[in-house]
């Protein structure tokens, strides 16, 4: 069986036929009709001035069906395919302003984090006392 499979293969492989099962490279222009309808959405939120991220996030979605659609429907998947860079140019593009986070403010910060440390540096101290009180009580004559 496996010597039958070995032969087939080079009978393949030496007439040719092996290449009519290579699949093609993926062709970036099948996207086109996706990143149409996403340009011309785009062009009026204002890209611009400021991040259009919470308006755009329904077209960003559209695009991301539109091109996974044809991404699964045309076999063109994997690292390195069109669709990674016709997102890559989508975000350089129009969310370029939206990658300016500002961390908060030191107040803020430090109103979350402070309770972690307290508890984690007491709870040590808290135990030791209930601990130690507990065993007192245990070797006092009046129980």
């Amino acid at each position: 069986m496996v010597l039958s499979v070995y032969l087939l293969a080079l009978t393949f492989i030496w007439t040719g036929m092996a290449s009519k099962f290579v699949v093609s490279p993926c062709d970036p222009h099948l996207f086109d009709d996706c990143l149409s309808d996403f340009n011309r959405s785009m062009e009026s939120s204002g890209y611009r001035e400021s991040c259009p991220w919470p308006t755009a996030k329904r077209n960003y979605d559209l695009l991301k069906t539109c091109v996974d659609d044809w991404a699964t429907a045309t076999i063109c998947r994997g690292h390195g395919s069109p669709k990674d860079d016709i997102f890559l140019a989508v975000h350089k593009t129009y969310f370029k302003r939206c990658e300016k986070f500002q961390d908060p403010p030191p107040t803020t910060l430090a109103a979350l984090i402070a309770p972690g440390v307290v508890v984690t540096l007491f709870m040590p101290i808290v135990f030791a006392h209930l601990a130690t009180r507990n065993a007192y009580r245990l070797d006092s004559p009046g129980l």
